[in-house]
């Protein structure tokens, strides 16, 4: 874990939501975006990784379709309920999945080998910008190079908090400016807009955008 007296919420914070089941950002069920992804044939099985995968979904979904997947949280009520719906799985085979959920911090998570891409939804938003440039540079270096970034960037505008220079979240608002300058042109080859509008539950939409590590 890093600092525990970091910015913004912390795994005591996301525990104790998960506890009382004040997970509001949670369908119920992937991602459509990412579902769209993989009926299209768009994404293919690959080495892929799921920060701040939640209660997995998303990980269980591309377990089944033959992904070799690695999901991350760093809160072990996420981890468990994550674990769970993995299990639901069947193997086609009889044999071990390859998939795994893994409590870990992902400003500090190294993977074993490098990623052949990253499913970014639910886990930059939910950290303080204070650490963005670090997370960002994490999935810089997670990620081979030609391997993609598929990002749904939380668009939540506070406009009383925007006027103010307040930071409000989580969800942090991921305005499409600040992703440009976190995921430079030097870094990631970017797709022209105009870019997919994802609705969510939260009562904002994602914006999909899938990058390509240089």
């Amino acid at each position: 874990m890093h600092n525990a007296l970091m910015a913004g919420p912390n795994p005591t914070f996301w525990q104790s939501r998960f506890e009382s089941q004040q997970t509001g950002w949670d369908r119920g069920a992937p991602g459509p975006r990412l579902l769209h992804w993989l009926d299209s044939g768009e994404l293919q099985p690959c080495r892929i990784a799921v920060p701040g995968c939640g209660s997995g979904w998303e990980v269980a979904e591309l377990a089944s379709r033959g992904f070799d997947v690695t999901g991350l949280d760093y809160t072990p009520a996420a981890v468990e309920r994550a674990a769970h719906h993995l299990n639901l799985v069947p193997s086609p085979d009889g044999q071990p999945l390859p998939a795994r959920i893994v409590q870990a911090d992902v400003l500090v998570w190294e993977p074993a080998t490098p990623l052949d891409v990253v499913y970014e939804q639910t886990c930059l938003c939910a950290l303080h910008p204070d650490h963005w440039t670090a997370y960002a540079h994490q999935l810089w270096r997670w990620i081979r190079p030609g391997g993609q970034l598929r990002a749904m960037f939380m668009q939540r505008v506070r406009p009383d908090a925007t006027a103010e220079g307040r930071i409000e979240g989580p969800p942090y608002h991921c305005d499409i400016n600040a992703m440009r300058a976190l995921f430079p042109a030097s870094r990631w080859d970017w797709p022209a807009p105009p870019y997919a509008h994802v609705p969510h539950p939260n009562g904002g939409h994602e914006l999909a955008v899938v990058l390509t590590r240089r």
